[in-house]
Order: structure tokens, then sequence, then C-alpha cells
């Protein structure tokens, strides 16, 4: 592919975005839980939101490979030397899966390094989906989707050296306000794809939410690890079970908009990850998460938190009345504040 690779990019340079997400009820997607759990038919939530990723495939030195990526020091190694275990380990295995060298990879993300909105696994589908546009020398068809979204997974689990989820991966390549329903049938798909809020619905949605950047980068690993160290070892698993149910409670009362229901459960959610892993919120985020409770709000934070952003959800009013209020607690900490919040309709974009 590399010498294709190369004159096709002198010619010209190839671009694809994908968005981050918000969510709930992560780690559900991991087999590690999702096959056991399989019985209780178990769901995760997501909303894409437009702090898109981009990649751009450039030309570079014969033999080498480069990524810059905002938030990380620039990169150069020989195709054959690329290290996974780097910072931008997952984007160098993308590279030598595609055997793509002589090539610079451009990354520029809206959302914050390591804030927690999935921005890695945003930028992995969107680099497999350039190197596969590269591949086939024309814009990819929608069903493509699915497969890109599943082999940016499995190149992220191998870099990663723990369980992972999916959806992460799926929000960026689809976009929208969906549920993932997880399916115990390891021949066919995993997953069931759910609409819960329709494409022309997405700005009244976005009027119900709050996002707010900590200031510090999240350590997913580590949480996600502990999870799967305690449920392997038979602790907690009663309140799986309960993560289970308040979630799929969450994404009924989303998709009936009665949004004080979804913030109760939301808050419940959050409750039982807190018992399990105390760490899971920092002390700004303890702060944002009991405001938001106070003002009949839900919050929690994305993916395995550990830092990074926390999302509310709730009446229009009570987000109105919150906003100020976490405003002022994040003016207290260098670098945090409240993002913007467009929910991406589109998924992979070329």
């Amino acid at each position: 592919m590399s010498d294709t690779l190369r004159n096709l990019l002198e010619k010209k340079s190839i671009e694809v975005s994908a968005p981050c997400r918000v969510d709930m009820g992560g780690t559900l997607d991991i087999d590690t839980f999702r096959l056991p759990l399989s019985y209780l038919s178990p769901c995760t939530f997501n909303i894409a939101l437009n702090l898109r990723t981009r990649v751009c495939l450039l030309p570079y030195r014969d033999g080498m490979v480069k990524i810059s990526s905002k938030g990380f020091k620039d990169a150069t190694y020989p195709f054959d030397q690329t290290p996974f275990d780097h910072s931008l380990g997952l984007m160098f295995a993308i590279a030598a899966y595609f055997r793509a060298e002589g090539v610079h990879i451009s990354i520029e993300s809206s959302s914050p390094p390591r804030s927690a909105l999935g921005g890695s696994s945003a930028a992995a589908v969107a680099l497999v989906a350039a190197f596969l546009t590269a591949r086939a020398q024309k814009p990819l068809p929608p069903k493509y989707r699915h497969k890109i979204a599943l082999l940016a997974h499995a190149l992220e689990e191998i870099v990663a050296g723990v369980p992972c989820g999916r959806q992460d991966q799926l929000a960026a390549a689809y976009g929208g306000v969906n549920a993932w329903h997880w399916q115990s049938d390891i021949e066919g798909t995993i997953y069931r794809k759910k609409i819960v809020i329709q494409p022309q619905f997405h700005p009244s949605l976005a009027q119900h939410m709050l996002l707010a950047y900590c200031g510090i980068p999240h350590r997913s690993k580590n949480i996600n690890s502990l999870w799967v160290k305690q449920f392997l070892s038979a602790q907690y698993r009663e309140l799986w079970i309960e993560v289970i149910l308040q979630t799929k409670k969450f994404v009924d009362a989303i998709r009936r908009k009665n949004y004080k229901e979804a913030a109760a459960a939301m808050n419940k959610e959050v409750a039982i990850r807190r018992q399990m892993t105390p760490g899971v919120l920092d002390s700004l985020g303890e702060h944002l998460v009991e405001t938001a409770i106070q003002y009949n709000c839900g919050a929690r934070f994305p993916g395995a938190g550990g830092g990074g952003c926390i999302w509310a959800l709730g009446k229009i009013y009570d987000i109105y009345r919150l906003k100020p209020l976490w405003q002022k607690l994040l003016s207290k900490r260098k670098g945090a504040c409240l993002l913007d919040v467009t929910i991406d309709s589109e998924g992979l974009k070329a």
C-alpha cells in the first residue's frame, strides 16, 4: 500500500473526521461484562458531540512515519520501529496494520486532550477510515462504518493491553444519539443499534445539557482495569446488575423526553460507580456532581472518569440555574471551563 499511498498523497492529502461523545452505562460493552451478563440484555448509551477529531494524511520521507497531535510531542520513527507503547502508540499500530510508511499523520481535536470524551477512539476511527479511503481511492459507503468501528476497537484493545469497550468507536462512526444493545451471539452481530433521539430533535436535547472540562487529564485505563479485576473476582456483581437496570431506565426516560427521570437514573448509576471506585471523581468533579443533584439535574463522568469531563442533564430551567454555579466552580481551577454542546448527527465525515 505504501507506494500507492505515497503517490496518492503527493497529489492530494486525505482528511477524515469523527465526533467525540458523552455516555451512560459504559463498561457494559466490554466482553468481560457483556458475555456473563448477556442474560440481562445490557445496553449502553451515547451522544455524539460536534467536538470532532480530524485526521489528515500527508506525504513524508520514505520508510518513515510521523505523527503530530495537539497536546503531544511530534513523534517520528522508521516504519519497522514504531513503538506501540508510546503515547501515540495506537496511531502507530493503525499505520502498521495498513503497512503505511512515508506518511505524516496529522491529528487535530476540538476537545481537550485526554478529556474522557473518547478522543483517542474518534482519532482511531478517523485514521482507519482515512487509510481505507486511500486504499479504495474513493469515498467509502456508509456500510463500512461497522467494519471501521470494530477494526479501530480491536487495534485499541491490543495496544491498551486491557479489555476495552466498543461504544466510543461506534459513536464516532455513526454519530447521533443511540442505545447500543449488546448481544450474546458470538458468531453474528454483537450489538444492535437503536436510535433514541431522531436528528431533528438534537438541538432541543442539547438545551438540556451542560458539559464541563475539569482541567486535568483522565486516567480511564486504571479505573477500567480495577472494574475488570473486581468483576473477575466476583466483587460487586450485584451492583453491575443495578447499573444495567439504571441504564435501561435512563434510555427509556430519554426516549420519552422525561429529563427528571433520566437525571434520577443517571445519579443512581453514578452513585453505584462511586461506591465501587471512589476515585472515579476528583474533588472538582465531586463538587460538580453534588451541585447538579441539588438543582434536580443528573451529572456523570464520561467514559471511566478519573478526571477529564463531567456532563449534566436536566430540565431546561434547572440547567439554566445550574450553569452559573458550574462556571463558578470551574473558575477556581486553571484550564477548567464549560464546553459548547452541539450534538453531531453525521458521524464519520470525509
